[in-house]
């Protein structure tokens, strides 16, 4: 019974031996055209991904973020290349068809963005608030107009930035919500009047 199975499982082997080595995928390409577009793929998506994370880490240490902060972005631009890799693979290969990696690659985009959308839009708004110079560190602010909080901005990152009050209380604030609220920067309109004026 080994014997007849064994036997089977070579004339399978000898039979399709010339389509394994010839096909890739259900498409028809040769095996070789598949392994050189994902390997095109990996190295695109690579050299890109690498140009965009270095260009927003730099963008972000200009901007005035510390150096973990602009390095955790580029960490998550990393994964999204990961995953940016793993469905072109699946579609090069054939394991998934067209729809199925369109979904897929849809899907997974959603739910990092959707997961990620408070941190995304504080890292935004922190990057256009350091860039604009709005505050910056020692600045007097007052944040949420006269009955807001008003202290001495001690600390500036791209999600949050720390003013330390009157009373020597920290109040940490969002950056989406910081740029979205009215600020008051008593120490700086010798700066800002030069931006109104160019």
């Amino acid at each position: 019974m080994q014997a007849d199975l064994l036997a089977g499982i070579l004339q399978a082997a000898t039979t399709n031996s010339t389509t394994l080595t010839t096909t890739a995928s259900s498409s028809g390409k040769p095996l070789w055209v598949t392994v050189v577009e994902i390997i095109a793929l990996v190295a695109g998506v690579g050299i890109v991904g690498s140009l965009f994370a270095n260009l927003v880490r730099a963008v972000s240490l200009r901007a005035g973020a510390s150096k973990a902060v602009a390095n955790s972005v580029r960490q998550w631009i990393f994964v999204l290349m990961l995953i940016g890799i793993v469905a072109g693979v699946a579609y090069l290969t054939g394991i998934s068809s067209e729809l199925t990696t369109l979904t897929i690659s849809g899907i997974g985009g959603l739910a990092v963005s959707l997961a990620l959308q408070n941190t995304l839009s504080n890292v935004i708004a922190g990057v256009l608030l350091l860039n604009d110079g709005i505050i910056r560190l020692g600045d007097d602010i007052q944040y949420g107009g006269p009955g807001g909080v008003r202290g001495i901005v001690v600390k500036l990152s791209l999600r949050t930035t720390w003013i330390r009050t009157e009373a020597g209380v920290i109040a940490v604030i969002g950056n989406s919500n910081l740029s979205a609220g009215p600020i008051l920067n008593y120490t700086a309109k010798a700066r800002l009047q030069k931006k109104l004026e160019v």
